[in-house]
């Protein structure tokens, strides 16, 4: 078979010889895939292991995936350990699982309170844009210190120990969402609202209930101080059962909110002015994610008192982690992050050292001394 082509010159045609065998090869040969082609996204992934996404390389999604599963693997291990530990029956027996369901009040307790702490810091932080402070600046812990210290103070000791049950709680609940909600209407709604000179307004609030919990304090007996200090400590011999009816729907509902404003979070962490080119209101989404922590926050606080660091140390260790800026894969790590924590620290004081009563006193020491170190630290946080 010949073929007639010309050189590039328009010189003379020249012929080519092509055999039967090398046609047959030319035409059988696969037509190169847009995906091997230079600059392919395709091929680059095939070659460098990436994609694009918050978990970038099969390696990070595998560190990611095996972190999840050993801290998931040690919470279902201390919440079987502290409805079994010394638990006299076997596991076989109805008399264990009746036990069981009696100590089940502390761990749904456990289980809350640390959702509520690792939800509302990692979004609290997400929308302050900075990672060194918790929601408890914004005076939730001084709020409920003066409730306790008022309530003993004008109306003696009996008052306070029966400051319990679904109407006081409730009351709380109100009365913290309350000052969280004048607060943002107030700073964020203006022509001139700063997230900044609402966390200075919410320090200064917070140190002025703090200076009046105080001077009342100092008016106390011992006894009604020794009484009072008890309450004062977060503990979880604080909670009630009665408190969970009400605490357990509004966990869940704004733990669920947050979760599903995951790509808004992604965004705010970009900053005000980015937030806004990309169409999202800064305003709106700022307050109606303040709002859902104002709930977490009131209600941890509520059912077994103030309990600073836990948050900032939970927060701090799914960053370190996670190693994304996505709050999808963030806020789960926190939550069990926030459980494995306060639940392991509750079981081994609670069984080995006979001492459930410093639980958050230990944490406030580690969670502390991380804050510390994180500060002094140099580079990224």
């Amino acid at each position: 078979m010949r073929s007639m082509d010309t050189d590039d010159r328009g010189a003379e045609p020249r012929t080519s010889e092509t055999t039967p065998a090398a046609a047959s090869a030319r035409a059988s040969a696969p037509e190169p895939a847009a995906a091997s082609l230079p600059g392919s996204a395709a091929a680059s992934a095939r070659v460098t292991g990436r994609h694009s996404g918050a978990l970038t390389t099969a390696a990070a999604r595998r560190r990611y995936w095996t972190i999840m599963g050993v801290l998931a693997a040690a919470a279902l291990g201390i919440a079987f350990g502290l409805l079994a530990w010394d638990n006299p029956l076997p596991i076989t027996d109805e008399g264990f699982w009746l036990i069981a369901g009696l100590r089940g009040r502390s761990l749904v307790v456990l289980i809350i309170v640390a959702l509520c702490h690792a939800f509302a810091t990692v979004a609290f932080q997400t929308v302050t844009n900075n990672r060194i402070i918790t929601p408890s600046i914004m005076g939730f812990e001084s709020l409920y210190v003066a409730i306790q210290t008022a309530t003993m103070y004008f109306f003696g000791m009996t008052a306070l120990v029966e400051l319990r049950g679904v109407l006081p709680f409730t009351m709380q609940l109100v009365a913290m969402i309350g000052l969280s909600l004048a607060l943002y209407g107030w700073l964020l709604s203006g022509k001139y609202a700063n997230v900044e000179v609402m966390l200075l307004v919410g320090i200064v609030i917070g140190g002025g209930l703090g200076a009046v919990a105080t001077f009342m304090q100092r008016t106390l007996t011992p006894s009604e101080f020794d009484v009072l200090s008890a309450r004062l400590f977060g503990s979880i011999a604080n909670s009630d059962a009665t408190y969970l009816p009400v605490a357990i729907p509004l966990c869940l509902i704004a733990c669920a909110a947050i979760y599903l404003s995951a790509p808004r979070l992604n965004v705010l962490a970009l900053g005000k002015d980015v937030t806004g080119n990309l169409g999202l209101s800064h305003r709106a989404a700022t307050i109606t994610i303040l709002f859902f922590v104002s709930i977490l926050m009131a209600v941890s606080v509520s059912m077994i008192g103030p309990m600073i660091f836990l948050g900032f140390l939970v927060a701090m260790l799914s960053y370190q982690f996670s190693d994304t800026y996505d709050h999808r894969y963030v806020l789960p790590m926190a939550g069990l992050l926030g459980f494995v924590i306060l639940g392991g620290a509750y079981f081994i004081l609670k069984n080995i050292f006979y001492a459930e009563g410093v639980v958050s006193i230990i944490i406030e020491v580690i969670g502390g001394g991380v804050f510390l170190f994180v500060i002094m630290r140099k580079g990224r946080l």
